[in-house]
């Protein structure tokens, strides 16, 4: 029985210490009287510091409790008699937070507003995407009025470069009498983003925190064998486990010498198989690693898979195999807690959204979670894994994102993930946010992460990953139009310069600026240290230096040159050679001669001929291999057809070659005057070098190596210069390309905003300015609600794949009105170019047809059904998903355009089509 050690008796002067604190911050002591737990030490000072009176910036890892004192912050506004806003990066998180801020305060002291929900907006404490924020600053809306304090969490999330520049958007722009929580993961420049707070918002307090409230254990799991990724080594150090080490090592050889094997039985090349290559390990299955997590103890478990359709897929087989980690008392609750999320959803649509399969999942405790599923599955999976029904979910990354969603253990199955653009490794930030994720906070006492092992995976790899604490935050910041007709009409132009030149992202340009100023000063005192060393008693040696630079220069451009017209003349001799031709190849491992089998213009005029060679080899060859003009030296026949894949067409080609009796000509070494003995321009340079007094001087390349140090150093110090003026004032000058662009095209008119332009303030998106130019030039008008709704989406809309085939879309009225917004885009596109502006991204077609059909009221089931058989990939989730981002669009369009207005009437319409069945579903 373990023995309780008694509490040590306080001493006077602490006791009285701790009264004092509890009555210099009375509303800290009235907030943790109503915690069922005590504050950590970080906590503490956080919260203290926002009863002060200052602002707070709190890094903490993930699960470590930060959301504490953003809860604090609703406690004081409540007392204070003032408004709290709560701001989240996602709907997920605002959803969430909302529900735990209404346990806590009820429904009428607390409010939610999201691009698709409105509940209790005026609230004394509202929860909101941080996007729903910004506009209300834009908009003066009232609703800021007696707002005291802003929580921002994931403020980190300013990094992203599609959404970061909102965050600071309103950082920049809040009230100054407003204190503003920034919560934010562990990020290793947390001094440094603080010192930008306190530059533009005043006072702020910066709070850091590493430790982890539960430990975290890093494991490799190895076949079926789980082993401990780090050990204590005899000094004390941690190292990769040697046991770990040996049993990869030994894995390695053996499959380096069945793909050996393999490649050999193939006829191919031996060694170890390559990315595109099935290698002749197996992994443990994914029913297997649940199955040994669960005997372990270690459930529940997140595996994040980097696929959508791997989670799918990974549910599947474990159900197949029969998997079940629930009692049936948990069954019932799993269905009750499944009808109160999906009861509404219409019960035509459940079969086609594969309800009673994921259903099925949830039952045995099984489930994935990712961007493509419906949102009320997702939400119902959220809540399942934080009552421990469900118990393993295969996740993408996205659920890392700040979900409150805790497991006891992180699966990673892979080190690569898809970005959107190509298979990266993970970063050491990505990888501790992943497995932040595990240990659950009062739950567990220890978190494990389990990497499984693969080849080709290295445990030294995996340990870095694990022990790198470099991740530092970088501001995503740049000005857009929406942005710079705001800050014009509510500030300005030089205000709204300033403003942008107080950016995280301007202030982080400037720093890197001040290390480069103390680099070119730094280099300059070396250059004038070279200058004196390669001073000549003679004369100006730096003149005679800048001549041999001169000389040397000019002779290699002339080596240059010759080169090219010797590639050039051997690629001409090329296009002359004919099926048939025998020639010899000068030099390299394919010497000797060979006959032409097929000449090999391509049609960017690219000449790679066909051979096949003395020694059976057939291949191409180029330009590179012959550094004289080529010459046929006679000819052989062919066969009609030569498959030079065949081993005896090669073997009978090669004898009829040799029997040919051709002799390959002697190699003779080419003499012949170089361009240099004949350049007047060089043979000028050679004389003023020759003539130079410094010429002659004894310690001439003494100094000439001075020189030559002194060179290199001038040209990286231009570059620095270079890289200086190019970094200062840069987003101020990014935001004057845009003034110009915009008063280009009536948007703005000096420091006026025009009617125009107060239509693009008022729309948000991706493509702001083209859909104010389709307002505009009145492209849409004439449109129906289903054609409008269809032609609006191909600007929200983005295919997943590159290879997409290309898109259907509905005939006439949509197709023409489609065609009028592409040329309008590339118009601006060209604009953009013009102006050295990011471009806008050109209209997707891809998702016309199934809004058009959506719109128009057919049912989900024919609306995926025509999307398939159209090859496209669309799942429910990602339909609803789009179809909402669409329904976004088509409300601002009808509040820009007004409803008293042709477009806009239709726009209103249109909405209200779309706005129904799964799209309406669980939206307020």
């Amino acid at each position: 029985m373990a023995r309780s050690t008694p509490a040590l008796p306080v001493s006077p002067a602490a006791a009285y210490a701790s009264a004092k604190a509890r009555t210099a911050r009375p509303r800290l002591t009235e907030f943790t009287g109503t915690l069922p737990f005590e504050l950590d030490g970080f906590q503490r000072a956080a919260c203290g510091a926002l009863e002060d009176g200052h602002g707070v910036l709190l890094c903490a890892p993930t699960g470590a409790g930060k959301t504490v004192v953003g809860e604090f912050a609703v406690h004081l506004a409540l007392a204070q008699g003032l408004k709290c806003f709560y701001t989240t990066p996602i709907k997920a998180l605002s959803n969430q937070k909302y529900a735990d801020l209404v346990a806590r305060h009820g429904q009428a002291a607390v409010g939610l507003l999201t691009g698709d929900t409105s509940v209790n907006p005026d609230a004394q404490v509202v929860v909101m995407t941080t996007e729903v924020l910004r506009n209300m600053i834009y908009a003066g809306s009232r609703s800021l009025e007696h707002l005291g304090y802003v929580v921002m969490d994931e403020v980190h999330y300013l990094a992203d470069r599609f959404r970061g520049a909102v965050w600071e958007e309103v950082i920049l722009q809040l009230p100054e009498h407003v204190a503003l929580v920034s919560l934010s993961a562990t990020v290793s420049n947390a001094e440094e983003f603080g010192d930008w707070l306190v530059t533009v918002r005043g006072d702020t307090t910066v709070v850091v925190d590493e430790i982890r409230p539960v430990p975290l254990w890093q494991h490799m799991m190895v076949g079926n064998r789980m082993f401990d990724l780090f050990a204590e080594s005899s000094s004390g150090e941690l190292t990769v486990d040697p046991e770990l080490a040996r049993q990869t090592r030994e894995l390695e050889r053996r499959d380096s010498i069945s793909g050996w094997d393999r490649g050999r039985g193939r006829g191919g090349r031996a060694g170890r198989p390559g990315p595109g290559q099935r290698s002749g390990y197996r992994p443990p299955s994914r029913v297997t690693v649940i199955d040994r997590l669960d005997r372990n103890g270690l459930l529940p478990a997140i595996t994040f898979v980097f696929s959508r359709a791997g989670c799918d897929a990974a549910v599947g087989q474990c159900v197949r195999a029969g998997l079940r980690l629930t009692s049936e008392d948990e069954v019932d609750e799993i269905r009750r807690i499944v009808e109160k999320h999906t009861g509404d959803l219409p019960q035509a649509d459940l079969a086609v959204l594969g309800y009673w399969e994921w259903r099925d999942a949830l039952e045995r405790g099984i489930a994935a979670h990712h961007a493509g599923m419906l949102p009320a599955f997702k939400e119902t999976v959220e809540e399942l894994f934080v009552e421990g029904l469900v118990r393993c979910v295969f996740a993408t990354e996205t659920l890392a994102l700040g979900i409150n969603m805790p497991a006891r253990t992180v699966v990673l199955e892979k080190l690569v993930k898809y970005n959107g653009e190509a298979h990266v490794e993970l970063t050491p930030g990505e990888y501790t946010q992943l497995t932040g994720r595990a240990g659950r906070r009062g739950i567990d006492v220890e978190g494990h992460a389990v990497v499984i092992w693969a080849p080709g995976v290295d445990p030294e790899q995996v340990a870095g990953l694990a022990s790198t604490r470099t991740y530092p935050l970088r501001s995503s910041f740049r000005a857009g139009y929406n942005m710079a007709v705001n800050l014009v009409g509510r500030l300005g132009v030089d205000a709204g310069r300033d403003l942008l030149e107080q950016s995280f992202g301007q202030f982080q340009a400037d720093r890197s600026v001040v290390g480069m100023a103390r680099r070119i000063e730094r280099n300059q005192e070396t250059l004038d240290a070279y200058a004196e060393s390669m001073q000549c008693h003679l004369g100006d040696f730096n003149e005679y230096a800048r001549l041999r630079r001169q000389v040397s220069d000019r002779e290699k451009s002339l080596s240059r040159q010759g080169s090219a017209d010797r590639r050039d003349a051997a690629a001409e001799a090329l296009r002359t050679l004919k099926p048939g031709d025998v020639i010899a190849v000068p030099g390299g491992k394919r010497a000797g001669l060979a006959v032409v089998l097929d000449p090999g213009v391509e049609p960017d005029g690219d000449v790679r001929p066909l051979v096949l060679s003395e020694d059976r080899w057939a291949g191409r060859l180029s330009a590179a291999d012959f550094p004289t003009p080529v010459e046929a030296l006679g000819r052989m026949r062919l066969p009609k057809h030569v498959d030079h894949r065949s081993p005896r067409v090669r073997r009978d080609l090669a004898s009829s070659l040799r029997d040919t009796g051709i002799e390959p000509p002697v190699p003779q070494r080419r003499r012949g005057r170089s361009a240099a003995a004949d350049d007047p321009e060089l043979a000028t340079l050679r004389r003023a070098l020759r003539s130079h007094p410094c010429h002659g001087c004894a310690d001439r390349e003494a100094h000439a190596r001075w020189g030559e140090r002194y060179a290199r150093l001038e040209r990286e110090t231009d570059q620095i210069r270079q890289k200086v003026r190019a970094t200062t004032h840069s987003l101020a000058r990014g935001f004057d390309r845009i003034r110009a662009l915009l008063t280009e095209r009536g948007y703005l008119d000096g420091d006026d905003v025009t009617d125009n332009g107060r239509r693009l303030a008022r729309l948000w998106g991706e493509s702001d300015l083209l859909a104010a130019e389709c307002l505009r030039h009145e492209v849409w008008e004439g449109l129906d609600p289903a054609e409008l709704a269809a032609v609006v989406s191909a600007l929200v809309y983005e295919t997943r794949r590159d290879n997409a085939p290309v898109p259907r879309v509905p005939a006439g009225a949509v197709s023409e009105a489609l065609e009028k917004t592409v040329r309008i885009w590339s118009d601006l596109e060209s604009d953009e170019r013009r102006h050295k502006i990011d471009r806008t991204r050109e209209p997707d077609l891809g998702f016309a047809w199934p809004m058009h059909r959506w719109a128009r009221g057919e049912s989900l089931g024919q609306v995926l059904a025509a999307a398939e058989r159209n090859g496209q990939e669309l799942s429910a989730g990602d339909f609803v998903r789009w179809t909402r981002q669409v329904l976004d669009l088509l409300e601002q369009i009808a509040g820009v355009a007004g409803r008293g207005t042709p477009v806009g009437r239709t726009a209103a319409l249109a909405a209200g089509a779309v706005r129904r069945g799964v799209v309406a579903a669980g939206v307020a």
